[in-house]
């Protein structure tokens, strides 16, 4: 069973390419993080080997280690985290050290199964000098071998890799298709699928992982809560706070953005109540505060602050610096802004 929430589409192309036995030497996975493209590439990994008449079963031998991580032919190469860092430092490549443990492995016969599958997480994080060890590799497959190549943003990833892939793209999958999984799959209580799966933005990993981990919806609340309060402070406390940013920017730049992302739907879900479409709301577990928000700013003040949230996401994108970015944005935050007619 395919073990993945939506993408219809791309299971139907790789269960033809399976039953066609036509598959091709690498494929590029590209999507939003947390939409599945790690689920759907151990989806492919498990048709590859698996026991059953009908794969992936999810329950022969061969299924259940590769979902484990405890297949010897299936090598899943990702950026590594260092420890020294509380919020989990990421490497900025893949380095040549790690493509070269797949050119190693890549000419031996499979060991316990019928494929060699080599899955890269974040093919955009590649050295120039992997990419180029890498694509000879591509270029001349070599028997039962399969890539597997993941990336959240395809315009990063060398055209060099991209035309000797095949292309498949996952798109977001529609709420109402995240909250029916969470409840029939998950068994998840309705009203909190009915939370998670708009939280998730179109991305059923991010829904699921909170299921799994409490400490995913306890952090974004209190991320919330920290920037409705910058709303409201004065300017040394909203200093103090992008100095806070930056701080952490250096340490994780990941995490800073999602925080942004945050920040960025929370004033989206204002615009929304602003205009009456409040069944299109996000964060609907804070109602009552978005309509006291959206009551407090006129309509072209919110608009322009969802702008100026974007651009600061799309600099620090372009490795802008980041101070100058944080205390532009905080400096940016509208004063509240009592008109006779709040929607002007």
């Amino acid at each position: 069973m395919w073990d993945i929430i939506g993408q219809e589409r791309a299971i139907s192309l790789l269960q033809k390419s399976l039953k066609k036995d036509n598959l091709a030497n690498a494929y590029l996975l590209a999507g939003l993080p947390h939409i599945g493209k790690m689920a759907l590439a151990i989806n492919v990994a498990q048709s590859l080997n698996c026991e059953s008449a009908d794969p992936p079963c999810g329950k022969c031998t061969a299924c259940k280690r590769v979902a484990s991580g405890k297949h010897a032919d299936v090598q899943v190469v990702e950026l590594s985290q260092s420890s020294e860092s509380g919020e989990g430092e990421s490497k900025t490549k893949i380095s040549v050290e790690q493509v070269d443990q797949i050119l190693h492995a890549v000419n031996l016969a499979p060991f316990e199964g019928k494929y060699r599958v080599f899955i890269i997480d974040g093919v955009e994080y590649m050295s120039i000098a992997a990419v180029n060890r890498l694509l000879k590799t591509i270029e001349e497959p070599t028997g039962k071998v399969v890539f597997i190549l993941l990336t959240a943003d395809e315009s990063l990833v060398p055209l060099t890799i991209v035309s000797r892939c095949q292309r498949i793209e996952l798109i977001p999958v529609p709420t109402v298709e995240i909250e029916k999984a969470l409840v029939e799959r998950r068994k998840v209580e309705p009203q909190r699928a009915k939370l998670l799966a708009r939280l998730a933005v179109g991305c059923p990993g991010w829904a699921i992982t909170a299921v799994e981990d409490d400490s995913l919806m306890e952090r974004r609340t209190e991320w919330l809560e920290e920037w409705i309060e910058m709303t409201g402070a004065d300017f040394d406390r909203r200093f103090v706070f992008a100095a806070k940013m930056v701080e952490k920017y250096s340490q994780n730049r990941e995490k800073v953005q999602q925080r942004l992302d945050l920040f960025l739907n929370w004033w989206r879900d204002v615009l929304m109540v602003k205009v009456g479409c409040e069944a299109d709301v996000t964060n609907i577990d804070f109602e009552d505060k978005l309509k006291e928000t959206a009551d407090d700013y006129s309509l072209s003040q919110i608009r322009d602050f969802v702008e100026r949230i974007q651009s600061a996401k799309e600099q620090l994108g372009m490795n802008a610096n980041p101070q100058l970015v944080m205390e532009v944005l905080m400096l940016n935050i509208p004063e509240k802004s009592k008109i006779e007619n709040p929607t002007a």
